[in-house]
This record gives structure tokens, sequence and C-alpha cells, in this order.
């Protein structure tokens, strides 16, 4: 079965899921979800000629080869400013197209995407990397790619690189990088860029426990900026301890935002499971 992403795509009655968060009195909101669909369309057999489109539509009268299902489904949600927002769900619960909706990279079928301010990701480290180059020659990369002035990104080069832990190493191919190594190089490069929302994808997990610890201090010293942090793990240890709300996904939909500790527990509850057995029967 392939998918593909749907330009347009039938109207549905469905109902939208949301949760009215207003932000506190002076605090605005960072991201403004309203109404967000993602569909795409799943093709179970598809016509590889004309010929059989021809007949297809002739003989058997058939005229649309694929179904249509929601990544997400009239997702309403803002985050104010300043907060951690955790999103949890099983595998497949659409945590991930989230993110790339709210960083932009992934258009949403129907609804409205806002967020005040500049955007940035962890959600692949290291992307955009050129395996052949060095460590400085990516971050030079990386900054270029984000538009950054050369004299800025020079400034920056010893910083990331003690950050990193590749001091010794800024001269080497990065393909000759243990795994540890280029996620090290590429959680600091990421991180140097400081925007406004920062989305975060399972990264909680970069490096020894030590360095786990200074990426903490990292999310510490972003969120003392007044910035934002959206972030999805499995790690509920550490969603708990650091999320101000945390959003629990299920096919596509919220079924709560709220307290952490509630959220998790509600993830771990049989109606949770009992949930996803019913919608993939």
């Amino acid at each position: 079965m392939s998918a593909s992403p749907a330009n347009l795509v039938e109207n549905q009655n469905t109902q939208a899921v949301g949760f009215d968060q207003a932000a506190e009195p002076g605090v605005a909101n960072a991201v403004e979800i309203s109404n967000v669909t993602v569909a795409y369309r799943s093709y179970k057999e598809r016509p590889t000629t004309l010929k059989e489109t021809v007949i297809g539509a002739i003989k058997h009268r058939k005229f649309r080869y694929y179904e249509t299902f929601n990544a997400l489904s009239n997702v309403t949600f803002n985050i104010p400013k300043g907060q951690v927002f955790g999103i949890i769900g099983s595998n497949g619960a659409g945590k991930s197209t989230l993110l790339k909706v709210i960083a932009g990279v992934l258009p949403p079928t129907r609804g409205t995407v806002k967020v005040n301010g500049s955007v940035d990701s962890l959600i692949q480290l290291g992307a955009g990397f050129d395996a052949e180059l060095n460590a400085i020659e990516n971050i030079y990369l990386s900054g270029a790619l984000h538009k950054k002035p050369r004299a800025e990104i020079k400034r920056r080069i010893p910083e990331i690189l003690e950050f990193a832990e590749l001091e010794d190493f800024a001269t080497t191919p990065i393909k000759y990088y243990s795994s540890g190594m280029f996620a090290r190089l590429g959680f600091a490069v990421a991180a140097d860029r400081n925007p406004d929302v920062l989305l975060v994808d399972e990264v909680l997990g970069v490096g020894d426990e030590r360095f786990r610890k200074k990426c903490e201090k990292v999310f510490e010293s972003f969120l003392a900026s007044g910035n934002t942090i959206v972030i999805v793990s499995h790690s509920l240890g550490n969603l708990s301890s650091m999320a101000d709300q945390i959003g629990l996904l299920s096919r596509g939909e919220f079924t709560y935002i709220g307290d952490p500790a509630t959220a998790i527990e509600r993830y771990r509850a049989q109606d949770y499971k009992t949930r996803l057995t019913q919608n993939n029967s």
C-alpha cells in the first residue's frame, strides 16, 4: 500500500476536535492551530498505463483508485508563549506530522497554522549535512542555509565545537564520525540558532548521560529567554518533569490536553489501548 498527500479531498462530516486554551492575561500565543486536517491518499491498486486507465473507466466504471485517510483530523489548540508543550501518543498517532505542520514544511489539507515569531526544529539532527565535509564546513553550510551572515557563523564556530566536544575533530570529514559524534554536532548546530519556537522530535536521547544534561541546560536557557518548546517524545519521565502541558494524540485527534501527569495516565490506561484496537478494526 502506498500513500501520497491529497491536495483535494472529499468533504467529510467530521466534527472539529480541539481545546480552547486561552493564554494567561498579558501572555500571547506562540502557536495557534485551527481546524487542521492533513489528508493522504492510500493507493491499494493503481493503473500504470493509459490503456489500463481507459479500460478501468469503460469496462469497470472505475475512476478512482485510492482511499483517503486523515493523519490529522480537525485539530485545534493554542500554545502560550514561554511554555513547554509535550505531545505523546502511539506510533502513527500523528505526532511527527503535527510538528511538520507547525514547522511549515507540510502544508495542511485544511485549516490554518499561525506561529508568532521564528520557528526551527530539532526533528532530524544533522539534516542537510554533507558527509564529505568536515565539522567547520558543515557549520558554515548550515548557517548559509538559514541565511546567517558569514561573520556571525565564524564567530559562533568555537562555541558550537566546544559544546559538541569536537574541537579535536573539527577538520575531520564527518563521514568518519561515530553516530554519537554526528548527533552531538547536529544538536549543537541546531540549538545555536535560537528561534522563538523550537520543535523537538525524539532527540532527548542524544549522547551519553553527561551530554544529555548539557542539552537539558540548553532547553532551560531557551525557556528562560521566554521562548517556546514543542516536544514529541516517548520518554514520559522527561516530559513529565519538563512540560507545562501535554497533549495526547490518538489516530490524528487530541483526546486530552492539559496536566502532564493526567495526560500520561490516560496514555497508559486501558481505554486508550482499546480505542486504538477499535480504530484498527
